[in-house]
C-alpha cells in the first residue's frame, strides 16, 4: 500500500509522538509499503513560543496536492494541529476516508499551562476525530475515558521499544540516583518528583521550557539535556528507580525503556502508568509519589525486564494497518 501520514510533529522533536511514527515508518518500508510523512518542515512555518524545536506549519495550502493524490491508497492524520486540521477539511471536503489518533491528553495540558477550560478543547477533539473512520488511542484507560465523553469509533495501539538499544547496561556514574526522563515542561509535574527529600541524587534527563527556572531552584539536581540511544540507556540502566511524575500523558514511552534497563518504574495510577505498572512487579502506582518511589526501588529488575520484551514495533505496526480505511471512490477524488 501506499500510506500519506500527515503529522504537525516530526523531528527534530523529541516525543513520544515522533518516536512511533519513526518506528512504524521504518517497519511499514521494511514489509513493502511506500509511506510519505507531510509534516512542518515542507511548509513556511514558525516556532511555537517556549517550544523552539516545534515548528508550526502557517501556510498550508500546498497540502492540497497530498492529499488528493490519487495514488495513496489510506490516509492517517495524526495530530490535531494547522496540518491535520487543514487535512481533516480536505478530507471531508472531497469524501475521503481517513484514520486520526490521540497521542495525548492536550485538553489537561492546556488546563495546566494557562487554565484553558477543558471541555472547550474537548469539544474541538471529539468534532476533529469525528470524522474518522478509526481514531488510534494509546491505552484501554484511555479509551474508557474517551468513550464517557462521546468518542466513538476508537482502537488500540499500543506502544514499543528498540531492545537493541535498551537494555541492561554499565551506569555512567559510581552513585546511585532517581531518575526523570522527558519534557522539561509544566504538564510533566517534574516538581513534583523534584521536591521529594531523597538521599538519593536527582537526574533530569530532557529539555524544555521550564528547564532555566527549575535548573535554579533545584541546584542539587543533576540536568544533563538530552540523551540519545545507548547513552540513554546506560542512564536507564544506573538508575534506582525511574520516576514519571506526569498526569498528562497517555502512555510513556520511557517507561518502557527504562523497565527494558532493568529499572522500576513509581508513578500516579493515572491513565498510561495503570495500562503499564503492575504494583511490586516492574514498579509502583501511588497517589503519594514518595510512597510510590520507596516501593519500586524493591522491585527486582528481571521482572522488569520480562514485561519489556513483550513490546515490539511489529506488533504496534500491525495495529496501525487493521486500522486503517482504505480510500474509496479515487476517480471522483481526482476529479
Amino acid at each position: 500500500m501506499k500510506i500519506l501520514i500527515v503529522t504537525d510533529a516530526w523531528h527534530p522533536q523529541v516525543n513520544g509522538v515522533v518516536t512511533t511514527l519513526s518506528n512504524v515508518k521504518k517497519e511499514l518500508i521494511n514489509a513493502g509499503h511506500q509511506v510519505d510523512i507531510v509534516e512542518p518542515s515542507l511548509f513556511k512555518s514558525i516556532p511555537l513560543v517556549g517550544y523552539s524545536e516545534i515548528k508550526i506549519a502557517i501556510e498550508t495550502n500546498q497540502l492540497k496536492k497530498y492529499v488528493l493524490n490519487e495514488n495513496y491508497d489510506c490516509i492517517h492524520i495524526s495530530t490535531e494541529g494547522p496540518l491535520g486540521l487543514r487535512a481533516r477539511i480536505l478530507c471531508r471536503k472531497h469524501k475521503i476516508q481517513f484514520t486520526t489518533a490521540i497521542h495525548t491528553k492536550f485538553p489537561e495540558y492546556l488546563k495546566a499551562r494557562i487554565n484553558f477550560p477543558i471541555e472547550i478543547t474537548y469539544s474541538y477533539l471529539k468534532w476533529f476525530h469525528s470524522g474518522a473512520i478509526n481514531t488510534l488511542v494509546n491505552t484501554t484507560s484511555q479509551k474508557d475515558e474517551l468513550i464517557q465523553r462521546g468518542f466513538k469509533n476508537l482502537k488500540t495501539w499500543t506502544r514499543a521499544i528498540d531492545l537493541d538499544i535498551f537494555k541492561p547496561r554499565t551506569s555512567p556514574v559510581d552513585y546511585d540516583y532517581l531518575l526523570y526522563v522527558g519534557r522539561v515542561s509544566y504538564e510533566k509535574s517534574i516538581e513534583d518528583f523534584l521536591k521529594i527529600k531523597s538521599h538519593l541524587k536527582k537526574v533530569v534527563i530532557g529539555k524544555g521550557p521550564q528547564l532555566s527556572q527549575l535548573k535554579s531552584k533545584y541546584p542539587d539536581v543533576l540536568f544533563l539535556g538530552y540523551k540519545y540511544k545507548e547513552d540513554l540507556a546506560q542512564w536507564y540502566s544506573g538508575a534506582s528507580c525511574f520516576v514519571f511524575p506526569s498526569k498528562t500523558d497517555t502512555y510513556g514511552i520511557v517507561m518502557i525503556e527504562s523497565l527494558a534497563c532493568g529499572t522500576p518504574v513509581a508513578a500516579y495510577p493515572v491513565t498510561g502508568p495503570i495500562d503499564v505498572i503492575l504494583n511490586n512487579l516492574n514498579g509502583y502506582l501511588s497517589d503519594d509519589l514518595e510512597y510510590a518511589i520507596q516501593k519500586a526501588i524493591k522491585v527486582n529488575s528481571n521482572s522488569c525486564i520480562s514485561f519489556a520484551k513483550k513490546h515490539s514495533w511489529k506488533k504496534v505496526t500491525n495495529q496501525f494497518l487493521e486500522a486503517l480505511s482504505p480510500i474509496k471512490n479515487k476517480k471522483e477524488i481526482a476529479a
